[in-house]
């Protein structure tokens, strides 16, 4: 490979990242949370948009011309700011696997719009310029429309073969959980807390539960509604100040600035001789601009 061809290589990877880390760094001052955020639309598309579009701009253009480069070079820049973040502790492993696919596709899309720019030739240079500052202008006006915050419910149910009484003494309280009996097998990829124990001190409206999980994280829970045997309901409270820093990253703390869980309902159906059907029902709060992409994450 010659300098020319090195210098070439170096620009369609290098310029990106850099890009996109000066982005990250930029967004991520905490006295410009009020304008600028690493939890907005604008910075979770349009940084790897440009960083797509970067790359195949700086291109060759024979290699620009073809519509798998356009779609699969752009990945590189993504991937490599990926480990850096990553190895810098800006971001955390949970938060990038939710946030990938979507910097995946739109790099992609940002492909196409570098190699528009690349042949278009007339005043390209302009318009890659103002693409790279577009970020700095939409920021403050999704800051100012503001988050929507919204609230969502997530439910699971389960078919167990005992009596009423049986599985429900093992639904108010629970006993210690052995790590090989964990089936959350999403949640321990992404290196979320794995469940422990529930403590309960008496059946009925007032009773105070603890759900306790693993790395320090307590759900504090309060009962609002019992009928034995049947249906409780309970309000759920984690306390971020409780959590230690390392538990989760800040972006998905349970009960932050973007994710809080509300309340849950234990429900016992029976559907034969010690037969019966678990309903589990949560409700959750989401406070960003992109709720559309996280409630499903957050189910």
């Amino acid at each position: 490979m010659n300098r020319s061809s090195l210098l070439t290589a170096f620009k369609v990877i290098a310029i990106p990242v850099l890009y996109a880390m000066v982005l990250r760094l930029f967004f991520g001052v905490k006295s410009w949370d009020e304008l600028f955020s690493v939890m907005t639309v604008t910075f979770l598309f349009c940084l790897p948009v440009i960083s797509g579009a970067l790359c195949i701009y700086f291109s060759s253009e024979e290699k620009a011309r073809k519509t798998s480069y356009r779609i699969t070079t752009p990945w590189i820049p993504v991937f490599i700011f990926f480990f850096l973040t990553l190895l810098s502790s800006l971001e955390g492993f949970a938060c990038w696997i939710m946030i990938l696919p979507v910097f995946m596709i739109a790099s992609s899309i940002g492909g196409f719009i570098g190699a528009y720019l690349k042949f278009r030739k007339k005043n390209d240079k302009v318009y890659v310029s103002l693409l790279v500052l577009l970020p700095l202008v939409m920021s403050p006006i999704e800051k100012m429309v503001g988050a929507i915050p919204g609230t969502y419910t997530a439910n699971t149910t389960i078919d167990i073969h005992a009596t009423p009484s049986e599985i429900w003494n093992n639904v108010t309280r629970v006993r210690e959980i052995p790590r090989e009996q964990d089936k959350g097998w999403l949640t321990r990829f992404l290196g979320f807390p794995r469940p422990v124990r529930a403590e309960l001190n008496f059946e009925g409206v007032g009773g105070y539960r603890e759900a306790i999980f693993t790395n320090g994280l307590v759900f504090h829970e309060t009962v609002l509604e019992y009928t034995d045997n049947k249906k409780m309901v309970f309000t759920i409270k984690a306390n971020p100040q409780e959590i230690p820093s390392t538990t989760m990253d800040e972006h998905v703390v349970i009960g932050g600035d973007y994710f809080d869980v509300l309340n849950g309902t234990y429900e016992l159906e029976e559907l034969g001789p010690n037969t019966c059907r678990l309903h589990l029902y949560s409700h959750f709060k989401l406070s960003t601009t992109f709720n559309f992409y996280a409630s499903w994450w957050a189910r």
